[in-house]
C-alpha cells in the first residue's frame, strides 16, 4: 500500500507539470507571418556557399545554409526582412529582403584584414604582415590552356616576371622575382607544394635545339587552392638557401571537417592556332633576289632560261609552302574530377584529371594524366595526422624547335627555299639545302619523353597546449624520366650512321624531414607573441643511364640492341643539407609589429669551414591607421608602413662537388683497358652566394576595403656569386667554379585592386600591378659571353643579359653598304667594335584585369604589358641575308625593301657576297623593341541557378566561352616577343626557330553535384 501511495503521488505530480508545460508551449507557440527560402552564392563564380550564417535583424535567429547553399525559416515577423549574412572568407552583406525566395550574394574578401596568410611554416594575419606576400586564387586562372600552372600567373604578381618563351605546351619557362641575382647559380624561385620542396630543375638530356622541358608541368592548375608569392627577406628567410630568388608556396585543395561530400567536374575543349607566321618571298621573289645576289658578285645568274643552262626565269618558279605543312590548328582538352567533404574528425580530398595539348607545330603535343589524395584526420582533440599525394603521367611528343638543323622542325620549314621543290627529278622525296625534307621529317619523327611523378609528404601535428604546437613531416619528391628518340636513314641525323637511337632513363629524388616547434599567445589585449624553432634535414639523388645505337640493318627494328655498334653512360649525383632555424615575432596593440628570424643552413657541396651559411632577417611594421590622429579618418581603413632587412643564400645550380678534385674514369675499347683522368680543380675556399636585400613597403585599404593598394620598393646585392671562370689552357683544366661575381637589383612594385560597383545585379572588380627592376652588374673581372654568336654579354657596370652588337647607323644611299658605328676610330670593323646596346629587363612590366558579372552573366579580361625590354631576331639575321652566306636558304618578304640602286633610303642592305659586313654576324639591325601590350585572357561564363536547373541534382552549373592571346600591339616584327631559342637561364631574349604562343578558343562547363 504504501508503495501505491507513492506511484499515486508520482502521477499526480507528473500529470500536473504535464499540463503546465502543454499549457506554457500553446500559449508560446510563435505567430508564423512570414517565412522565408533561399540561396547565398558566390557573386564571382555563382557557386553555393555552405555554412553561410543567415541572421534577422534584431532577434537571435539565423540558420546555416546547406550544401546547396540553401537556407529556410519562418518567423513571427513581416516581410519585408532585414538580413546580415556572414561567411569566412567573404564581404558580410547587410540587405533587406522584400519577398521569398531570394539568391544572396557575396564578395570574396580577399583583402580581408584578417585573412590568414602562409609565411615561413606558419600562418599570420594580414593586417600583421611585415613581408612582401601576394595570394593568387587560382579559381580565375586555372582554365588558361597552358602546360604549367607557372605560365598561368604572367601578370598576376607585381615585381614576378613570366616568359613563356615558346608556343610549346609543357617546355620550361623563364620565372624571376625581383630580377636575377646569379649567372651560374640558379635563378628560379623555390617552389614549395603542401610542404614538398620541389626540384624545378629538368632531366631532359636529350638535345632539342637548346630547349627543355618543365617539370612544374607535372602539377595539375586544377588541384590548386592558391598560390602565395614571397618577395623579400624577411618572408622568405626562414627558407636560408632555399629563398635566395623568391619562394612560390602552392596549397592544393582540401576537404572540410563536417562538410557534405561534394563533386566537381571541370570539362573543356578547344583549338588554338598561330596569330601569324613569317612573311617569305614567293618563289618567283626569292629566284629574283638570288639572281640579283649572283649580279653583283660577278657571276652568272642561276634563273635564266634552261635552254641556255639555267633553272628557268624566276617568273617560272613555283612557290612551295612548307610553313602551312609544318603548323596546324592545335587541339586542347581537359577533364577533372574532384570530390570532397569530411565527417567531424575527417577532412578529404580526392581528384583525378587529364589534359592533352597539341603544338600548332608539327607534330609536338602534351599530354598529362593526374591523381591527387588529400587527408586531414583528427586522432583525438589534441592530435591531428595527415597526408598530401599527388601522381602524375606527362607524356610529351617533343620537338627540336630551337637551334641546329639537324631534325629541327622549323628550320625545315623555314630555310628551305620556297621555289625548290621537295622532289627530285624523279619524283622522289628528298633533302636540300643543308636540312631535313619538311614531309620526311614529319612522317618519321620519332623523339618522345615519359616523365613519372610523385610529390607528397605525411605529416603529424600535436597540440601541447592551446598556445603551443609540435609538427614533423616527411616528404619526397620523386621523378622517374624516359626518354627516346629515333632517326631513320632518310633523315639527316640518321643517314651518316645507317639509323641513330637513344634512349636514357633519369631518376631524381628529394626527400625532406622537418620539425618545428610553435609558440603563439596573446598574452591580454595589447601583447601578443609567437615563436617558432625547427630543423631541416634534406637529401636529394640523382641517377642516368643512357645508351646510343648506332648502324641498324632495317627501321622496323629500333631497339638499341639491335643496332650495330652501341655505346653507354651512366651518371649520379647527390647533395644533403641539414639547416636550423628559428623566429620570434611580437605585436602590441597590432599597432607596432617586429620580427626577427634566423636560418643556419649546411650545404655537403662545400668544404669544412665554409658549409655553414647564417641568414638572418628583422622586419618592423607600424599601423598607422590605429594611432588617433588617423581614427577619424572615415574612408581609412588601415595603413601600415612596413621594413625589413635580411640575408638569404643561394648554391642550387652548380655541381654538388663543385668544390672538389675530381677524378673520373674512362672506358676503352683499345685492349680492354680502361683508366683514369683528372676532370675538376678543386677549390677549397667556394662558399655561399648570398644576397641581402632592404625593403620599405606601404600598404592601404579604403572605402570599406573596395580599395586597396601595395607599394613596395627593394635594393638587392649579392656578394660571392658563384661563377664559372676560364683557366688556361696550360692548367690542364677549362674552368673551376669560384666566388667572383656582385651583383644589384633595385626597384619598385605597385598593385592596385578596387570594388568599383557592386549592386545587387552587377559588380566590377580591377586589379592592376607595374613593377620596375634594374639590374646591374657590380663587379666582375672578365667579361662573360652566352648565346648564339655570343650575342648576350655578362660585363661589369651593365645589366646581365645585355646584348653586345655591333650598332649598324644606316645603310649608305650611294653604295648600299651597311655602316656601323666604329667604335675604337680605327677605319675598321671588328670585335672590338660591338658594344652592349639594351639588356632583356624591361622598363615596366605587369598587368591588369577586370571581373564583371550581371546577373547571371560573368565576364572577365585579363591584359599584361611590358616595356623597354630588347629582343634579338636572329629568324631575321637569317632571313634577310639577301644571299650572302648561301643564296639558297631562307628569304623574308623585307628583303624586298632592299638597297637597289643609288638613292634609295632603307636600313635594308644590297645582296652582296663581297661586302660581308651587309650582314654580318651579331649587327644590331636585329636587335628591336620587345615592348607589347597583350589581350591575355577573355571570359564570358553563364551561371544556372537553382531555379534554373530545377529537379537536377546538381548545386552549381557554369558553361562558359574563353579566348587566350587574342591579340598582341607590339612593333616587334617576329612572331612573339616572349620568344626565346634557349631555355637557359642565361640565353634569353635571343628568338631563332621558336614557335609563337597560339591564339587559342575553347569551351566549357563546371558543375557541383
Amino acid at each position: 500500500m504504501r508503495y501505491c501511495g507513492v506511484f499515486r503521488y508520482s502521477l499526480s505530480v507528473f500529470l500536473i507539470w504535464a499540463s503546465v508545460i502543454t499549457v506554457w508551449a500553446q500559449e508560446t507557440k510563435p505567430i508564423i507571418n512570414a517565412s522565408l527560402v533561399g540561396s547565398v552564392i558566390d557573386a564571382t563564380t555563382k557557386d553555393p556557399i555552405e555554412g553561410a550564417t543567415v541572421q534577422l535583424e534584431a532577434v537571435t535567429h539565423s540558420v546555416k545554409t546547406d550544401r546547396n547553399g540553401r537556407f529556410s525559416f519562418v518567423t513571427g515577423q513581416k516581410l519585408p526582412f532585414r538580413l546580415t549574412v556572414t561567411s569566412v572568407g567573404y564581404r558580410t552583406q547587410n540587405l533587406v529582403i522584400e519577398k521569398s525566395s531570394t539568391v544572396i550574394e557575396l564578395n570574396r574578401s580577399t583583402e580581408d584584414l584578417d585573412e590568414v596568410v602562409v609565411v615561413g611554416y606558419t600562418t599570420i594575419a594580414k593586417k600583421n604582415l611585415i613581408g612582401a606576400v601576394d595570394r593568387v586564387s587560382q579559381q580565375a586562372v586555372k582554365d588558361i590552356p597552358t602546360g604549367s600552372f607557372d605560365a598561368q600567373l604572367q601578370g598576376k604578381v607585381a615585381g614576378m616576371q613570366v616568359a613563356a618563351s615558346t608556343g610549346i605546351p609543357g617546355e620550361a619557362l623563364h620565372v624571376r622575382l625581383r630580377g636575377a641575382t646569379s649567372i651560374n647559380a640558379d635563378n628560379n624561385p623555390l617552389y614549395v607544394i603542401d610542404g614538398v620542396f620541389l626540384n624545378s630543375e629538368s632531366l631532359q638530356t636529350i638535345n632539342t635545339g637548346g630547349k627543355a622541358t618543365s617539370p612544374i608541368a607535372d602539377l595539375s592548375p586544377s588541384d590548386i587552392e592558391y598560390v602565395e608569392v614571397l618577395k623579400d627577406a624577411e618572408a622568405t628567410a626562414l627558407y636560408g638557401s632555399r629563398g635566395a630568388n623568391g619562394v612560390i608556396l602552392i596549397t592544393t585543395k582540401r576537404g572540410k571537417n563536417s562538410q557534405s561530400a561534394k563533386i566537381d567536374v571541370n570539362l573543356y575543349s578547344g583549338r588554338g592556332k598561330a596569330a601569324k607566321l613569317w612573311e617569305l618571298t614567293t618563289g618567283p621573289e626569292h629566284a629574283e633576289l638570288v639572281n640579283e645576289y649572283f649580279r653583283n658578285i660577278g657571276q652568272a645568274e642561276p634563273f635564266r632560261p634552261v635552254a641556255d643552262g639555267g633553272r628557268g626565269l624566276p617568273s617560272e618558279q613555283q612557290t612551295y609552302d612548307r610553313l602551312a605543312e609544318a603548323f596546324r590548328t592545335a587541339g586542347v582538352h581537359n577533364v577533372d574530377l574532384s570530390v570532397y567533404g569530411g565527417s567531424e574528425n575527417t577532412a578529404y580530398y580526392l581528384s583525378a584529371g587529364y589534359n592533352k595539348q597539341e603544338s600548332i607545330l608539327k607534330p609536338i603535343s602534351f599530354d598529362r594524366a593526374n591523381f591527387r589524395f588529400n587527408l586531414d584526420q583528427k586522432v583525438n582533440n589534441n592530435l591531428k595526422i595527415g597526408s598530401s599525394n599527388g601522381i602524375s603521367r606527362t607524356g610529351r611528343n617533343q620537338g627540336r624547335a630551337g637551334d641546329g638543323p639537324q631534325g629541327g622542325i622549323l628550320q625545315a620549314a623555314l630555310h628551305t627555299p620556297t621555289y625548290l621543290s621537295p622532289y627530285n627529278e624523279e619524283g622522289v622525296l628528298v633533302g636540300r639545302a643543308g636540312f631535313d625534307n619538311l614531309t620526311l621529317l614529319l612522317d618519321n619523327y620519332d623523339v618522345g619523353s615519359t616523365s613519372l611523378r610523385y610529390i607528397g609528404n605525411v605529416y603529424g601535428e600535436y597540440q601541447i597546449t592551446p598556445a603551443l604546437k609540435f609538427r614533423s613531416t616527411f616528404s619526397v619528391d620523386y621523378n622517374n624520366y624516359n626518354e627516346h628518340e629515333y632517326w631513320n636513314k632518310l633523315l639527316i641525323a640518321g643517314s651518316g650512321a645507317n639509323g641513330l637511337a637513344t634512349s636514357a632513363i633519369s631518376q631524381s629524388t628529394t626527400w625532406i624531414n622537418e620539425q618545428t616547434l610553435t609558440y603563439r599567445k596573446r598574452l591580454d589585449a595589447r601583447h601578443t607573441i609567437g615563436a617558432l624553432l625547427g630543423n631541416t634535414l634534406q637529401g636529394s639523388y640523382f641517377s642516368l643511364t643512357s645508351a646510343e645505337g648506332r648502324g641498324f640493318a632495317t627501321d622496323d627494328f629500333t631497339l638499341i640492341n639491335t643496332a650495330a655498334t652501341t655505346t653507354s653512360n651512366q651518371d649520379w649525383d647527390q647533395y644533403k643539407l641539414a639547416s636550423f632555424f628559428g623566429r620570434v615575432d611580437y605585436a602590441f596593440e597590432d599597432k607596432y609589429l617586429l620580427d626577427f628570424s634566423l636560418r643556419a643552413d649546411g650545404s655537403s657541396k662545400f668544404n669544412k669551414g665554409y658549409q655553414w651559411g647564417y641568414f638572418p632577417a628583422i622586419g618592423v611594421a607600424w599601423r598607422l591607421s590605429k594611432e588617433s590622429f588617423l581614427q577619424d579618418v572615415a574612408f581609412l581603413d588601415d595603413l601600415k608602413l612596413k621594413t625589413s632587412y635580411g640575408l638569404t643564400g643561394n648554391q642550387n645550380g652548380i655541381n654538388s662537388f663543385a668544390s672538389r678534385q675530381l677524378w673520373s674514369g674512362v672506358g676503352s675499347s683499345y685492349r680492354g683497358v680502361a683508366g683514369i683522368f683528372p676532370e675538376q680543380l678543386a677549390n677549397q675556399e667556394l662558399s655561399w652566394e648570398t644576397t641581402s636585400q632592404f625593403n620599405l613597403g606601404l600598404d592601404a585599404a579604403l572605402l570599406n576595403n573596395r580599395l586597396t593598394t601595395s607599394l613596395n620598393y627593394y635594393y638587392k646585392y649579392t656578394t660571392d656569386g658563384l661563377l664559372t671562370e676560364v683557366l688556361p689552357g696550360t692548367t690542364g683544366f677549362s674552368s673551376f667554379t669560384n666566388n667572383a661575381v656582385e651583383i644589384s637589383n633595385k626597384g619598385f612594385e605597385l598593385s592596385i585592386s578596387s570594388l568599383n560597383i557592386n549592386s545587387d545585379v552587377f559588380s566590377w572588380n580591377t586589379s592592376f600591378n607595374i613593377a620596375r627592376n634594374i639590374n646591374n652588374i657590380e663587379k666582375l673581372e672578365t667579361p662573360q659571353n652566352y648565346g648564339s654568336r655570343d650575342l648576350i654579354q655578362f660585363r661589369e657596370g651593365f645589366p646581365m643579359y645585355s646584348f653586345w652588337v655591333y650598332n649598324q647607323l644606316y645603310v649608305d644611299p650611294q653604295t648600299g653598304d651597311a655602316v656601323y658605328e666604329d667604335v675604337d676610330g680605327n677605319g675598321r670593323i671588328t670585335t672590338d667594335d660591338r658594344q652592349i646596346l639594351g639588356s632583356i629587363w624591361p622598363d615596366y612590366f605587369g598587368g591588369l584585369s577586370n571581373d564583371f558579372s550581371y546577373k547571371n552573366f560573368d565576364l572577365s579580361t585579363f591584359f599584361t604589358f611590358s616595356v623597354g625590354n630588347k629582343i634579338y631576331n636572329h629568324n631575321r639575321f637569317f632571313g634577310e641575308a639577301g644571299g650572302a652566306r648561301d643564296a639558297a636558304r631562307i628569304i623574308f618578304k623585307s628583303n624586298l625593301d632592299r638597297w637597289q640602286q643609288p638613292g634609295d633610303i632603307t636600313d635594308v642592305p644590297r645582296s652582296d657576297g663581297v661586302n660581308n659586313n651587309n650582314y654580318k654576324d651579331g649587327g644590331g639591325r636585329w636587335l628591336e623593341d620587345g615592348s607589347y601590350l597583350r589581350f591575355r585572357t577573355l571570359s564570358l561564363g553563364y551561371n544556372f541557378t537553382a531555379k534554373n536547373l530545377g529537379k537536377l541534382p546538381l548545386s552549381k552549373l557554369r558553361i562558359y566561352a574563353q579566348a587566350t592571346n587574342l591579340f598582341t600591339i607590339t612593333k616587334y616584327t617576329g612572331l612573339d616577343p616572349e620568344s626565346a631559342a634557349n631555355s637557359a637561364a642565361n640565353q634569353q631574349g635571343i628568338d631563332l626557330g621558336t614557335p609563337p604562343q597560339p591564339r587559342s578558343f575553347q569551351l566549357g562547363v563546371n558543375l557541383t553535384l
